[in-house]
C-alpha cells in the first residue's frame, strides 16, 4: 500500500511509502483521503502525524498526471486532498525529512505544526516548468506576507528548512535521528486532553470556516481553466517528461 495508518493510544499516524520520493499520484493521494476519512471518524483520536518513509517526504506530484487530459481530474482531487487535510477535526503535524517539494510542500503546510530535519528542503518548483502550484497560491497568503509567499511561488527556488523555520512556516528543526522524537513529543503533549476540546480548538484557531476552500478552490479553476490554456505551460511539463530545456513562447 502506498500510504498506511495506524492509531495508538489516542495518537493517529500516516505515513506516505511510494518510494523513492513519494511521488503524490492521483493513486497515493486517493489512499490518503481514504484513511484522512476513516480516522476522523476514530472517538479516541486526540492527534495526527503524517509522515513518510525513505529519504525523503515528497518531491511533489507526478508531473505525468497534469498533462492533458489528466489535469481537469487531478488537480480538483489535489486541491480535495490539501482540503481533507486542513480541515482534519484534530490537530495534525507533518514530519519532514530531505525533500518536500511542490505538492509535498503544499500537503505539509496544510498541517497544523511541521516538524523538520536540519537536511530538509522546502519548495515550489511548478514556476520553472510553466505552471504554478494552486494549493500553495491559495496557502501561503493567508500564512505569510505578500511578498514572501510571492518570492516562493513565482522565483520556484527550494530553501532549508533552517529558513522555513525563520519565516514561520516550520516549528521546529531537528537533527535527523531525532525527527520521530520530536515529532511524538509535541503530539504527546496534545494526547493529555480531551479529544473534545481538541476538536473545537481546531476550528476555533481555523477562524471563520470556508476561506481556504473557497480560496482552493479559485485557483484550482484558474489552474484548470487558463494556466494549462497556455502554450508556455503544456511545453514546461512535456521539456521536463523529455528531460529537456523548455523553449518558452510567453504566451
Amino acid at each position: 500500500m502506498s500510504v498506511h495508518a495506524s492509531m495508538d493510544d489516542g495518537l493517529g499516524k500516516v505515513v506516505l511509502d511510494h518510494p523513492p520520493l513519494n511521488i503524490l499520484t492521483r493513486e497515493v493521494m486517493a489512499g490518503l483521503r481514504r484513511e484522512l476519512a476513516r480516522l476522523a471518524q476514530e472517538p479516541t483520536l486526540r492527534v495526527l502525524i503524517l509522515r513518510a518513509e525513505g529519504k525523503h517526504f515528497s518531491a511533489g506530484a507526478d508531473v505525468g498526471e497534469h498533462l492533458p487530459p489528466e489535469y481537469r481530474e487531478l488537480i480538483p482531487e489535489f486541491t480535495e486532498t490539501v482540503d481533507d487535510l486542513a480541515s482534519f477535526p484534530l490537530p495534525v503535524i507533518a514530519a519532514v525529512q530531505g525533500r518536500c517539494l511542490g505538492g509535498g510542500f503544499e500537503l505539509a503546510m496544510a498541517a497544523d505544526i511541521i516538524v523538520a530535519t536540519e537536511g530538509a528542503s522546502f519548495g515550489q518548483p511548478e514556476i520553472l516548468l510553466g505552471v504554478l502550484p494552486p494549493a500553495a497560491c491559495a496557502m501561503l497568503p493567508l500564512r505569510l506576507p505578500h511578498g514572501l509567499a510571492a518570492e516562493i511561488v513565482l522565483g520556484g527556488d527550494a530553501f532549508a528548512a533552517e529558513e522555513a523555520e525563520r519565516i514561520g512556516l516550520v516549528r521546529r528543526v531537528v537533527p535527523e535521528a531525532e525527527l520521530g522524537e520530536a515529532t511524538t513529543e509535541i503530539a504527546r503533549k496534545m494526547t493529555r486532553h480531551s479529544a473534545a476540546a481538541l476538536r473545537i480548538g481546531k476550528r476555533m484557531l481555523a477562524g471563520e470556516p470556508g476561506p481556504l476552500r473557497r480560496a482552493l478552490d479559485r485557483a484550482g479553476a484558474l489552474y484548470v481553466d487558463e494556466l494549462m490554456e497556455t502554450e508556455d505551460a503544456r511545453e514546461g511539463l512535456q521539456a521536463f517528461i523529455e528531460k529537456r530545456r523548455p523553449e518558452w513562447r510567453h504566451r
